[in-house]
């Protein structure tokens, strides 16, 4: 019969003595919940970001090609004032 108490309090651990309670069940469910949740928002977040980065680097990018390829314009004379 010892053997029998002895291997009963090998199997103790805190996930066999302490069950959550049904409240704490709930609030590890809505805490799951509300992490993937805000994860998915900032997935979706970073991938906007990153998309509008790329779209204004292009676009940069483009305009100094132009800028690039158009010469300078040329500047007007200043008029001489009659004295």
């Amino acid at each position: 019969m010892a053997r029998q108490g002895a291997k009963k309090l090998s199997n103790l651990t805190k996930h066999t003595l302490f069950k959550p309670t049904r409240m704490e069940s709930r609030q590890a469910n809505t805490d799951n919940v509300a992490r993937s949740i805000t994860e998915a928002e900032e997935k979706a977040r970073r991938k906007k970001t990153d998309r509008l980065r790329q779209l204004r680097l292009d676009a940069e990018a483009q305009e100094e090609v132009e800028t690039a390829a158009k010469p300078a314009p040329a500047r007007k004379r200043a008029k001489k004032a009659k004295s």
